[in-house]
């Protein structure tokens, strides 16, 4: 009898290949000079003064019409410490493998890219024409724990109830979410994300040089962006349900009524499906 070994990390691929990457980009960032790390912000970090032409920095920022463009993305690879790396590693293999697992590599980068897009772009509406740069993965992970939110605490999901075993977790068919929302993992996941978020800027840590921060606002236009791409990419497909079937309070779905089948109606349970 042979035996499988288990990988170090239990990791999806494109998880740890990412978090690689954030490492070696903050390593060369850690190696270089005050002087190059400031060029490395104002060329790849997201500055929204860098969009209002009557900036007094206007001249300062680098990379010209392209930065305008690429920065609402590669400020997600930048960190500003080795703890806002270890904690955006941390929920990205938390949450991330969980949802690439799902999606697959291609879904997962589009969903991910998107949320720290839509990040960027939040920010910049709330904080026009302000200079301090914007750096971190904290906007794409919230994505990523938006969209697995929908599916972790279904019922056969990987915190969920009756939770199915390795892969099969991770492919539970998603409730709608104001269904999902019953469920009380969910509700209070939800709650105590956005209170954290709100009352703490929970991730936003100094870069170190001046008062470059990651804003809680990113995390926010982040998660409501994963929140609303999830049924637009998920590969799985919605559970189906009949014009009998019914959901229960908890917010499962209850089998379809038979009518074929002996049932004691308000008084029985011969019809009903057993737990």
């Amino acid at each position: 009898m042979t035996s499988k070994r288990e990988p170090a990390f239990n990791a999806p691929r494109v998880v740890l290949l990412l978090i690689a990457l954030f490492a070696a980009i903050h390593g060369v960032t850690a190696l270089i000079g005050d002087e190059a790390y400031v060029d490395v912000l104002l060329r790849f970090a997201f500055i929204p003064a860098r969009y209002d032409p009557a900036s007094p920095y206007a001249s300062d920022f680098l990379g010209g019409a392209g930065a305008d463009a690429w920065t609402f993305l590669t400020y997600a690879f930048l960190h500003g410490g080795f703890a806002h790396l270890a904690v955006n590693s941390v929920s990205m293999l938390a949450f991330g493998s969980a949802l690439a697992w799902r999606f697959g590599t291609w879904r997962f980068l589009a969903l991910s890219a998107v949320a720290a897009i839509a990040g960027a772009g939040t920010h910049l509406a709330l904080h026009f024409g302000e200079p301090t740069p914007v750096i971190g993965a904290s906007a794409a992970i919230s994505g990523q724990m938006a969209a697995a939110m929908r599916f972790m605490f279904e019922t056969g999901g990987p915190l969920g109830a009756l939770r199915s075993r390795g892969r099969e977790a991770f492919s539970v068919p998603a409730e709608p979410l104001l269904t999902s929302l019953r469920r009380p993992q969910a509700l209070i996941f939800l709650i105590f994300w956005f209170g954290t978020n709100l009352l703490f800027g929970l991730g936003s840590v100094a870069v170190g040089l001046g008062d470059a921060s990651v804003a809680w606002e990113a995390h926010i236009g982040g998660f409501l962006a994963g929140l609303a791409l999830f049924p637009l990419l998920d590969p799985v497909r919605p559970r189906p349900r009949g014009p009998l079937s019914q959901w229960d309070e908890t917010g499962d779905e209850a089998l379809p009524l038979d009518p074929h089948r002996p049932h004691d109606g308000e008084t029985g349970a011969a019809g009903r499906p057993m737990n």
